[in-house]
């Protein structure tokens, strides 16, 4: 059949028909929060400011806190301000083309590796080291709110990490609607009682900013050096992936048009690559309420956020008051950022899952799957090694991101080896794409290695900034070596309407799938080569003969070959 042939006249761009009462939960459940799909014009109801809000209140984790004072109890105030501000100037310039084109074309970080380097199946392997961030960072604030319970309720810390755990799911399940509303209304008190103190203790006692300033490490040395610079960043640089969960809400950012234009690049800034921003103040803040602590607790102790905090309203406020809030604050924190790490890991653990096996068996069955991870490191004391897991795992999560970020800024815009508008489709794109895949294994195999002493212990605290350097040369050489040829399987999907509308928006024109009945918008779904009409983007991820499937065709030679 010709693939070409003009389709029905699509229908009015009206937002789509909740499933009937009698569909499977998992219809239910994608037509939600538009699990592993591109989400609609008709479901993206909120403003910029609504969103970003939204995508802010999920960084309110306090392991910013412990990363921070863990990195100066080991190499001194000065080194640790100084990886600090390095590893957040790199996840500032990586992040910013995967937040635009999140929010430019309403995919999330899944689907923008698929067309970004990585092919179909590719971005498989990326989308297990996410949800695998997801699991360690929803481990460490689960510790977290425990130490909390601990001194606020006498909890044992098993138990703890039980209650942390279970509290999260009857939050998670209702996706984004349910999300918002409680990262909006969350943040303000929030804020209020992190910045409090800091301010308090600045301006009533300055003294405690020259002991910041001057503290040396437990070693006693704290000179400025490299190795400890960059073996601190290598720490920090573990949260490049957090990007990945500033995109789950920001592709539900409204059309860019010239009316939104300010505020639409404002929302995107701010939530997407700007989130490292309040980060790095909150590490800086967990080196100096370290600090400020560290005579009565002792170094170890030092490291806990409820510590630091309890420390900190004591200097201020009434004694029967101060665990209370500081309970109060790191519930809250772990809250809003646990039900982002149990949401978006199940979006990754699902899309993974469906693609391989071509199965959708329901979000929520991986939301318990991501808790049972977690809850299994919190049992194992991942608290007590917390540098080490996150210095390992940033050299993959450093290899994914900058692979990405280089082939959408160097291969798309420079190069023009790289398709300009992200694909994801099954059929349109490629099983594997070498160009991301080389790249992003040679990267962080190598750096890993480098971790590992594998090169001498020389080389070992650069094994962050090889993980940058070789993902960011491989991958426009990758390119190049194969002429962009295995980014697109084919370049014509079928369907005469634009991609895009007149604006450079994804199109809002909606087709019925002809296999779920359901109606999606133009950019979700591809011509069926064996029906006049269209399937949608999920149906054809669950199409284990590959009937709806169209061929492989020659693409139209990218400008740059």
């Amino acid at each position: 059949m010709d693939t070409r042939t003009q389709l029905a006249e699509p229908s009015p761009p009206d937002p789509a028909p909740p499933a009937a009462p009698d569909e499977p939960q998992a219809v239910r459940e994608t037509l939600e929060d538009y699990t592993l799909r591109f989400a609609p014009r008709s479901y993206r109801r909120w403003t910029p400011m609504v969103v970003a809000t939204t995508a802010l209140g999920g960084i309110a984790y306090m392991a910013d806190f412990s990363i921070g004072a863990g990195i100066a109890m080991a190499h001194g105030t000065g080194n640790a301000l100084v990886a600090i501000t390095v590893a957040a100037a790199i996840i500032f310039i990586t992040g910013f083309p995967l937040a635009y084109y999140a929010a430019r074309y309403n995919i999330d970080l899944d689907l923008i590796t698929r067309g970004s380097g990585f092919g179909y199946y590719g971005s498989v392997l990326t989308g297990v080291i996410f949800a695998s961030f997801t699991v360690i960072f929803f481990a460490l604030e689960g510790a977290i709110m425990a130490q909390g319970l601990k001194l606020g309720f006498g909890l044992p810390l098993w138990l703890g990490y039980a209650v942390s755990t279970l509290m999260v799911i009857p939050l998670v399940i209702y996706g984004m609607k349910a999300l918002s509303k409680l990262q909006v209304w969350t943040t303000p008190i929030w804020l209020l009682l992190m910045v409090g103190p800091l301010v308090y203790l600045v301006a009533t006692d300055p003294g405690t900013v020259d002991s910041f300033l001057a503290y040396a490490g437990t070693d006693g040395e704290g000179s400025l050096n490299t190795a400890s610079v960059l073996l601190g960043a290598g720490v920090c640089l573990s949260l490049i992936a957090q990007i990945g969960e500033q995109i789950d809400y920001l592709r539900f950012m409204p059309p860019k048009t010239e009316a939104n234009r300010r505020s639409w690049w404002t929302a995107m800034v701010m939530a997407g690559p700007g989130w490292v921003v309040l980060g790095a103040i909150k590490q800086a803040i967990g080196v100096f309420l370290a600090v400020y602590v560290l005579s009565e607790v002792g170094p170890a102790a030092a490291t806990e956020p409820i510590q630091q905090f309890r420390g900190a309203f004591d200097a201020m406020m009434p004694s029967w008051l101060v665990v209370p809030l500081a309970v109060v604050l790191v519930v809250i924190s772990q809250i809003k950022i646990n039900v982002t790490n149990a949401y978006s890991g199940s979006l990754a653990w699902t899309n993974s899952f469906t693609r391989v096996t071509k199965h959708y068996p329901g979000r929520m069955i991986f939301v318990l799957v991501n808790l049972a991870f977690a809850l299994i490191l919190m049992e194992a004391d991942m608290f007590s090694f917390l540098n080490s897991i996150l210095g390992f795992y940033s050299n993959c999560a450093i290899a994914w991101v900058v692979t990405v970020a280089t082939d959408i800024g160097v291969n798309k815009y420079l190069l023009k080896l790289s398709p300009h508008a992200p694909e994801f489709r099954r059929g349109m794109l490629y099983a594997v794409n070498p160009v991301g895949v080389t790249a992003f294994t040679a990267a962080s195999g190598l750096s890993i290695a480098m971790y590992f002493h594998a090169f001498g212990d020389t080389v070992q605290p650069y094994s962050p900034v090889a993980a940058v350097v070789i993902a960011f040369v491989l991958t426009p050489l990758m390119a190049v070596v194969t002429r962009g040829r295995y980014y697109l399987r084919r370049s014509d999907d079928g369907i005469p309407v634009p991609l895009l509308d007149a604006e450079g928006n994804p199109s809002a024109v909606t087709y019925d799938c002809h296999v779920c009945r359901q109606t999606f918008e133009r950019p979700d779904l591809a011509a069926c080569p064996a029906h006049d009409a269209v399937v949608c983007s999920l149906c054809l991820s669950t199409d284990k003969a590959g009937d709806h499937v169209l061929p492989a065709a020659p693409p139209v030679p990218l400008s740059g070959t």
